[in-house]
């Protein structure tokens, strides 16, 4: 199709962006083209974008010309972050600072900020109930994501803000999914209790960004959490079960159990599964399914990731 509307996805070859670039080259009749934002074109995830038919360029993130360059003559963009590769809440949202700053020099008619609550909303920095990190944060993955929601407001840039759910690819990617015990059972493990877990296919992240963008600038100045299904530790454990053939039982620990695992990162998640039990209903609630579908017709739950991903799970 001629004069598509170019859409610049930052994260390109990551689990969020890399969704949404899909999902922009498999619509072969759709407005908009796509361009793949990564600092590696020569990456092997790059390529394969490339070869599937998107235009890749490089940006850093941390120079706003850059970012200027990469939303050049874009109706929309995607903005992610990712603050799993620096541990540093700050310097992500002096990210997002770069980001609102070469958007408000960009003719953008849409964009997608890929955020999280700010849990100090919830639980201040005085509330002892969860240890503070890094000085001045609770969930220093969610904080700042949230906080930053407020840049975008001020600078008055169309933004739909897209409160993303776990990622069920965590227990292929990250070391969550079943491990053998002793006693010859597997187990999952989450502080959670009996509260539910809203979670989602990455894949999908993508997919629902892009049925945002489909949907227009009526989206815009909204808040939208997108959900594929929301489980407790219990259901999601017996969906293993059911799908791998083995038993898989539902470890329920203490969040300072969890803060103390000792991987890095350990004392974030913990807070962060401590927010999500404490305050089920908010977290849940912002999370749509229906909207999720609306978005994402072919939308998976969990039963139906499993049964696409069960093989790559290391048991």
């Amino acid at each position: 199709m001629k004069n598509q509307k170019i859409i610049t996805v930052f994260g390109a070859t990551g689990a969020q962006g890399g969704g949404l670039v899909r999902a922009i080259l498999n619509d072969k009749v759709g407005e908009f083209k796509v361009r793949a934002v990564t600092r590696n074109v020569q990456s092997d995830k790059a390529k394969a974008l490339e070869q599937l038919g998107a235009e890749i360029t490089t940006a850093d993130i941390d120079d706003v010309s850059s970012i200027k360059n990469a939303l050049k003559d874009a109706y929309g963009a995607y903005f992610v972050t990712f603050f799993w590769e620096h541990f540093s809440a700050e310097k992500e949202y002096q990210e997002v600072k770069n980001f609102v700053a070469a958007a408000k020099a960009s003719n953008l008619r849409h964009m997608i900020w890929s955020t999280l609550e700010d849990t100090r909303n919830w639980v201040p920095l005085d509330d002892n109930r969860m240890p503070t990190l890094q000085g001045k944060y609770k969930v220093p993955h969610f904080d700042e994501k949230g906080n930053a929601e407020k840049l975008f407001k001020e600078a008055g840039l169309p933004t739909t803000f897209l409160r993303t759910s776990f990622y069920w690819d965590n227990f292929i990617h990250f070391g969550m999914g079943p491990t053998k015990a002793e006693d010859g059972n597997y187990y999952i493990t989450f502080p959670m209790d009996d509260k539910k877990l809203p979670g989602m296919a990455a894949e999908d992240i993508g997919k629902c960004a892009y049925g945002i963008f489909k949907n227009g600038p009526k989206e815009a100045s909204k808040t939208i959490g997108i959900a594929g299904e929301k489980l407790s530790g219990q259901e999601m454990a017996d969906k293993f079960s059911k799908a791998l053939g083995v038993k898989v039982m539902y470890n329920n620990v203490e969040p300072e159990v969890y803060r103390n695992f000792g991987f890095p990162g350990a004392d974030d998640l913990g807070n962060m599964f401590q927010f999500k039990r404490d305050f089920n209903d908010d977290f849940c609630n912002i999370r749509s399914i229906e909207k999720s579908l609306s978005l994402n017709p072919d939308l998976q739950d969990f039963d139906k990731w499993l049964d696409l991903n069960k093989s790559k799970l290391n048991l």
